[in-house]
């Protein structure tokens, strides 16, 4: 499978881009590549990346998020692998309006999953999609940051752009 990769710079580090040409199917933090790799070997076995400025218009989208456009991102098409159930959390993900956070419990409840709490935080950890598919405005139930693949550092970075106000201090680790 050929695939189309872009770096892309931003306030919070280099982001690695990959796309289908039609689709966004990871999106990580150039200092977690080796992530990126596992999702991709995960999703198509083999595959090529091949250099790309601006595939389908995705970078020039994610640049404008990180300028203060934060809805242009919500359409962004993404194709991801996982298991049904992965991908039924990640669809919740993009649900959670910006500037707003959920819990891993409220996220479960919404799925009809209500003691299945831990298993969103795994499936909500293993999102292969970083910010467009928003794991980051997932938090504990008593309103503490918990952890975030890309660092706690940017999930607080994250939500302070999108302008989420009264979180808790940092409770890395924990999963309501």
């Amino acid at each position: 499978m050929k695939l189309l990769v872009d770096r892309v710079p931003s306030p919070i580090g280099t982001i690695l881009l990959v796309c289908d040409g039609e689709a966004l199917c990871t999106l990580d933090f150039a200092d977690n590549e080796a992530a990126t790799h596992r999702a991709l070997r995960l999703q198509f076995g083999t595959y090529e990346l091949s250099p790309t400025a601006n595939p389908g218009g995705i970078s020039a989208k994610i640049e404008a998020y990180f300028r203060g456009n934060l809805g242009i991102i919500e359409n962004i098409p993404v194709r991801t692998g996982g298991t049904a159930f992965q991908r039924a959390v990640w669809a919740a993900l993009r649900e959670i309006p910006v500037g707003t956070t959920t819990s891993y419990g409220q996220l479960a409840a919404k799925l009809g999953k209500p003691q299945a709490c831990r298993a969103v935080g795994l499936a909500n950890g293993s999102n292969p999609v970083s910010i467009v598919v928003p794991c980051h405005r997932v938090i504990g139930s008593d309103g503490r940051l918990t952890g975030y693949g890309g660092g706690i550092e940017r999930k607080q970075w994250l939500l302070a752009h999108e302008k989420v106000g009264n979180l808790l201090p940092l409770c890395v680790g924990a999963v309501a």
